[in-house]
């Protein structure tokens, strides 16, 4: 996927994405398409002036990256990353303490995506993704993300460890998650907080697992002994969420 030209897929994620404020510079539309949802999809392309076209199924079909297109497609420039501190700000601006969500090379981009829908709904105010080994922000991504990418700012860094250790400074404790760790019920989570989560097959790297102050395990009572990345980052994540709420009451 070229990050430079972002087609953003399914009826949902380009919805939000002109929602949002996003600028969408073509929209194509599945000819004799006139349905309820599509047709607000195109009251908002109208309002904004955006170029309309019509396709057949086929050219659609040749389009899609995504294999899904829900008969919408919209072409966008890419979504843009943004500096650490500019999440940091987002959290003062919010009055709250900070709450990141790291990921250690997430290649698989639907767990990108799902995880970036996860940090939205739990109040996670960025992510922060490696420039290497791990997915960018493309078009799969957009688009399992359910339109949360639109609100939800990422950062990339060429060394997480490095700037864990310099958000460490600005007073924020970090947990990964590993299932040697302690039970998730048994820490502390409140306070400013990075969640990181690791490769979806050797986990959080050795380097990385050290700069943390925590490790935490998912309590597991099945027949296997693990979870997809994007579940382990949802359990964990509202696992921090449960305990700020009760801190709260």
């Amino acid at each position: 996927m070229n990050e430079e030209n972002l087609l953003i897929e399914g009826r949902n994620a380009v919805l939000e994405a002109f929602r949002s404020g996003k600028t969408i510079d073509k929209l194509y539309i599945l000819d004799g398409c006139r349905d309820g949802p599509v047709q607000t999809i195109l009251r908002e392309a109208r309002r904004r002036d955006t170029v309309v076209t019509f396709l057949p199924r086929e050219r659609l079909d040749q389009m899609t990256q995504t294999k899904n297109h829900q008969g919408v497609i919209a072409q966008a420039a890419a979504y843009g990353y943004v500096e650490v501190d500019e999440i940091l700000r987002r959290a003062r601006e919010k009055g709250e303490p900070p709450f990141l969500i790291l990921l250690d090379g997430i290649e698989d981009p639907h767990n990108l995506g799902a995880i970036i829908r996860t940090a939205n709904l739990a109040g996670a105010h960025g992510v922060i993704i490696p420039k290497r080994r791990a997915v960018g922000l493309t078009a799969v991504v957009a688009r399992t993300s359910a339109g949360a990418l639109n609100y939800t700012p990422v950062a990339k860094t060429s060394n997480l460890k490095t700037t864990m250790e310099k958000l460490k400074q600005e007073g924020l404790w970090f947990v990964c998650a590993d299932m040697g760790g302690e039970s998730m019920y048994r820490l502390d989570l409140t306070g400013p907080i990075g969640l990181v989560i690791g490769n979806e097959g050797t986990g959080v790297s050795r380097l990385v697992k050290e700069t943390c102050d925590m490790t935490a395990a998912i309590p597991m009572r099945g027949d296997i002994d693990s979870l997809n990345a994007s579940v382990a980052a949802g359990v964990l994540a509202y696992e921090i969420v449960r305990q700020r709420l009760a801190l709260s009451k």
